[in-house]
């Protein structure tokens, strides 16, 4: 008989216990404002008649691939001869001490340097590429790219994530209408 009352006061006790109050939730997290990739400052065209933005990174085997695209967003036509210069930003938008090598690279034939007039409207387009090996040491992450479509022009910021390992290089093809295979 002790023993039912044992147990009756055990499940009562555990019941009442069920009975609480939830907590009260958690405070909600802050916002951090996080850019989404590709993003582009500043957004639209610009003196010079064109804009870059950018596709989304590609990977294959440790080797990585953003495709660069240049709109004519201007009333005349433009020629570009040779590379866009492009800079890497760490998340803090300071530059990074990258190497920038123009020509192929695993992810992108180099079309080589020619002249290319884009029409309005018409697109020219250019490859980074780089890898993401680690030999030794603390790899190192781009978060932006700064891109100017010729020496001299004025450059926009576009949200890159570039996991570099500890490569520190990147390679540039040179402004094509269109990407060679």
């Amino acid at each position: 008989m002790l023993g039912k009352a044992i147990l009756t006061l055990a499940g009562t006790a555990l019941v009442v216990a069920g009975c609480t109050t939830p907590p009260p939730p958690p405070p909600p997290i802050p916002a951090i404002h996080t850019p989404e990739p590709g993003t582009v400052e500043p957004a639209g065209c610009l003196g010079t008649g064109v804009t870059v933005k950018s596709g989304p990174v590609e990977a294959a085997l440790g080797h990585r691939a953003v495709v660069l695209t240049l709109t004519n967003c201007g009333t005349a036509p433009r020629t570009l001869t040779g590379y866009p210069e492009v800079r890497l930003l760490d998340k803090e938008k300071r530059q990074m001490a990258v190497e920038v090598e123009h020509g192929t690279s695993y992810m992108a034939i180099d079309p080589g340097v020619s002249p290319q007039t884009v029409r309005p409207g018409g697109t020219l387009l250019s490859v980074v590429s780089w890898s993401n090996t680690v030999t030794a040491g603390s790899p190192e992450a781009g978060a932006y790219v700064t891109v100017a479509a010729a020496k001299g022009d004025p450059e926009q910021r576009i949200t890159v994530d570039t996991d570099l390992g500890t490569t520190g290089k990147l390679t540039l093809t040179a402004w094509n209408a269109e990407l060679k295979h």
